[in-house]
């Protein structure tokens, strides 16, 4: 579905309810449920009255759209959504949070403050931080809400009790962006030019010293660095004169700084180029329905009183994903099956129809499913889409045999009135008989040669016939005792002959079954391979970033005279290695474990099917590993 048709403008997100606690409000859930592609979220957070609106605004490429104040007022509550169409990134949808300002002195409620921050962490793939001025002390004591992330965030469920966490929250944590406004430093430090990303760096250095004052002076710099691998700077002049600050939403291009202009288009291009899409734990792109399923887990966690866990948000949206991945696969598969077919049809032609609604079939499950590591909603899907092509292949036999049967009737009407009517029952009758009966066969055969169940429904009519032929043969005094038990023979024998062609006819519909049953088998598998690759480019990627960052922090502290620090680093970089070597040595155990599950599902669909990896099947499998 088209973003650019489902929002005009932004709507709430997250706001409170009558009893002052967070809710997901329903059109703005209904709106993700819509949108089937992968999602790129980008969140500004930071104090209010700080212009954070309107950066998200030049994002979605307008003008206004979200509410900008220009009194001491904070303008936007809760967190607020606009979803438009990615302009870089082509079959993903952009989705903008702006989050409520954070410190407002009429609010004064400092734990909605943080679960603002948190929700935004939680739910964007990039975190805008928006401030005025500098980046001093002040600043980031203000962003202390960072210093608070793993008392309200976990990654896991269960945590050793020596395990590092930081590696986790780096993998799972938005990249950074510090937007910095109404800059007017030069950046320099001493006589030397810096850029605005090493006046962030800088800026996050620790001091060296265990007093009470230096640990809390080191806290948020700290966080900073460890829980975002990627970080981000932009410093923004003043827009425009203070009297025509209050009325941004009406000022032109040309009646804004070009300085700033400049910023704001160069901080656009680099959200668009590098914001990546949403994932959770596993590398797992999500889609817009999984974001607003996410939202309610998390929602319905921070309600319950409890801390929003990563690995049970996971869980809990695995069974929602799943389950209606299951339900929008299968209503995909019926409706490309219901709008191509037009029964009775060629077996051939309807097992090319099924294939490829199979496979845009799987294509929406493995983009909807989650986390479905045993292969059991996929399993589901299979036996479900299984059963469904088999009943339109029943269907079709019906109305091949009605079809057939209507044929029939009408070429041997003649016949049966003169059987009926006792034509036959003279001297020579039976070879008159047996003449008409081989022309109308020939007949019949012509005008239902296309149609499945031609032989059969002429077997059937056969077999009905013998004991009419009897009759005829036996009331025929033309033929001696000896030519009538030759005719009876030979009666017998096409008979059987004819229910041959029958069975002939039925077991190649059962060999078509049995393709049918080995291309599903195969395109399960490679579209699964297919996604553990894309799954695990991501894992890799993440974990190489990851462990830049930690490398880049090491040789910092050592930089700086931090070796204790770095010591703890190094602990730090090593578990990470040790981490990244596990998971890849269990890729191989983990596919083939994948490939067992699916191919035991298709045994228990047809009995006697034996799996096996087809050609790209096995070429994937061999690439991945």
């Amino acid at each position: 579905m088209a973003c650019s048709k489902l929002m005009s403008a932004p709507v709430c997100l997250i706001e409170n309810d009558e009893n002052g606690q967070l809710h997901v409000r329903k059109e703005a859930k209904d709106i993700l449920d819509g949108i089937s592609e992968p999602v790129v979220v980008v969140s500004v957070v930071g104090l209010y009255r700080t212009g954070k609106s309107y950066l998200m605004n030049r994002l979605a490429g307008q003008q206004s759209g979200f509410a900008l104040g220009s009194t001491i007022e904070s303008k936007t509550k809760g967190i607020w959504m606009w979803c438009v169409p990615h302009p870089n990134k082509k079959g993903h949808t952009l989705v903008l949070l702006d989050t409520e300002g954070l410190g407002d002195v009429e609010k004064g409620d400092e734990k909605h403050d943080t679960w603002i921050f948190c929700l935004a962490v939680l739910l964007s793939s990039t975190l805008v931080y928006n401030s005025l001025g500098v980046i001093d002390n002040t600043a980031l004591e203000k962003l202390h809400y960072v210093t608070e992330l793993t008392e309200n965030i976990r990654v896991k469920a269960k945590v050793g009790q020596h395990e590092d966490e930081s590696a986790d929250f780096m993998r799972i944590f938005p990249s950074f962006v510090w937007a910095v406004r109404d800059f007017t430093l030069e950046l320099k430090r001493g006589d030397k030019l810096i850029t605005s990303d090493e006046y962030l760096e800088g800026a996050l250095k620790p001091k060296p010293g265990c007093s009470p004052q230096t640990v809390q002076y080191n806290l948020p710099r700290s966080c900073l660095r460890q829980f975002f691998a990627v970080r981000k700077c932009f410093v923004f002049p003043r827009p425009a004169s203070t009297q025509n600050m209050r009325i941004m939403e009406q000022l032109s291009e040309k009646e804004l700084e070009s300085e700033f202009l400049e910023q704001a288009n160069t901080f656009c291009h680099y959200v668009y180029n590098n914001a990546e899409p949403k994932t959770v734990t596993g590398g797992r792109t999500i889609t817009g329905t999984a974001l607003g399923n996410l939202a309610e887990v998390y929602i319905e966690a921070i309600r319950s009183g409890n801390v929003p866990c990563l690995e049970n948000a996971v869980l809990s949206l695995a069974k929602i994903q799943n389950v209606r991945a299951v339900e929008e696969a299968l209503q995909c598969y019926m409706t490309e099956m219901l709008s191509m077919t037009q029964l009775p049809m060629c077996p051939e032609e309807l097992s090319n129809i099924h294939t490829d609604a199979e496979k845009k079939a799987v294509e929406v499950f493995i983009t909807m499913s989650f986390n479905d590591n045993d292969q059991i909603y996929q399993q589901e899907l299979m036996g479900k889409i299984h059963n469904e092509y088999q009943d339109m292949c029943q269907q079709n036999h019906e109305a091949s045999r009605m079809q057939c049967e209507e044929v029939l009737r009408e070429v041997f009407d003649k016949m049966e009135k003169s059987i009926s009517n006792g034509s036959y029952m003279k001297p020579g009758g039976y070879q008159q008989y047996r003449d008409t009966l081989r022309h109308l066969s020939s007949d019949y055969r012509a005008r239902t040669h296309s149609q499945i169940m031609s032989e059969e429904v002429l077997s059937t009519y056969l077999r009905a016939k013998e004991e009419a032929g009897n009759m005829i043969l036996n009331a025929d005094q033309s033929l001696s005792a000896a030519e009538q038990e030759n005719e009876l023979q030979r009666l017998k024998n096409e008979i059987m002959e004819q229910r041959q062609k029958g069975l002939e006819e039925q077991n190649r519909l059962q060999e078509q079954a049995f393709k049918d049953m080995q291309r599903t088998h195969d395109e399960h598998v490679n579209q699964i391979i297919r996604q553990m690759e894309r799954e695990q480019e991501r894992i890799s990627r993440d974990n190489e970033q990851v462990l830049e960052a930690k490398l880049k922090e090491k040789e910092a502290l050592l930089q700086q005279g931090f070796q204790q620090e770095a010591d703890r680093m190094q602990r730090e970089i090593d578990s990470l290695k040790t981490d990244m070597n596990k998971q890849e040595t269990s890729q191989p155990s983990t596919a083939s474990k994948v490939l067992d599950g699916i191919g035991t599902a298709a045994t228990l669909f047809l009995p006697g099917f034996v799996p096996k990896l087809a050609g790209i099947g096995l070429s994937l499998f061999s690439k991945l590993f």
